[in-house]
């Protein structure tokens, strides 16, 4: 996958068929959700800790996958959103398992070691690469706004810390990169959030100017399989 297309390159990452759809109802706390099934209402589970609020709304359709273990409480995963004429993919729990199989496009031959404890923090990945040692961030977006990708859409102290630990490593030698998920296809540009978190953003413009390395790639989901169809690059400040 070539880190300068958009749009051009598509290719198949993992296959997360769906089993039913549904409509949304309410979201009574973070990670349940009651849906409609033909006229039934089910509690589902929302593997997402953003707020998703342009997605997860009273009469919104959305995409269901059945538990794989029987003696959960809730039956459902959800797993994608309807906006406009687009399924958006809406379960972080699969995250680790999209961006390790991009990790491997990108570094083919590397030595690629998942959930590395660095400094106070813990990373998605390091990759051993032609003796270099690179450290790898995942996070996903969902919420774009005149085709802008914002990422986070909620406050995160988490994603500060692993964004000052990605500029420690370049300060000592090494490489780091931010990979960011961009499940909007209509997304044109990546931004830190400001306005929701201000002090995300400020370490975010920090890690760029120290050499971080940045790559919102951009996803579709099609109900079946989640795509990466390219690569989006950052917004120009005005």
């Amino acid at each position: 996958m070539s880190r300068n297309t958009h749009g051009k390159d598509k290719v198949r990452i993992l296959d997360i068929p769906y089993d039913v759809e549904a409509k949304f109802l309410l979201r009574p706390n973070r990670f349940t959700g009651i849906v409609e099934i033909e006229g039934d209402k089910e509690i589902v589970h929302i593997h997402d800790p953003g707020r998703l609020e342009e997605l997860l709304y009273m009469g919104n359709r959305v995409l269901l996958k059945r538990a794989d273990k029987e003696e959960r409480k809730t039956k459902w995963d959800l797993i994608a959103s309807r906006y406009g004429n687009q399924w958006v993919f809406t379960n972080s729990g699969y995250h680790r398992k999209i961006s390790e199989r991009m990790v491997h496009m990108l570094y083919p031959y590397a030595e690629i070691r998942p959930e590395v404890t660095v400094g106070h923090s813990r990373l998605d990945f390091v990759v051993k690469h032609e003796n270099k040692s690179i450290g790898i961030e995942v996070k996903g977006c969902t919420l774009t706004r005149d085709g802008i990708a914002l990422f986070p859409d909620a406050p995160t102290e988490r994603g500060r810390k692993h964004l000052e630990t990605l500029i420690e490593m370049v300060e000592n030698g090494m490489e780091a990169m931010l990979l960011t998920l961009v499940f909007r296809k209509d997304s044109l540009c990546f931004a830190p959030n400001e306005e929701t978190d201000p002090k995300f953003a400020e370490v975010f413009r920090k890690a760029v100017e120290n050499g971080v390395d940045v790559l919102p790639a951009l996803l579709e989901y099609d109900g079946n399989s989640v795509w990466w169809t390219g690569e989006i690059g950052l917004c120009k400040e005005e």
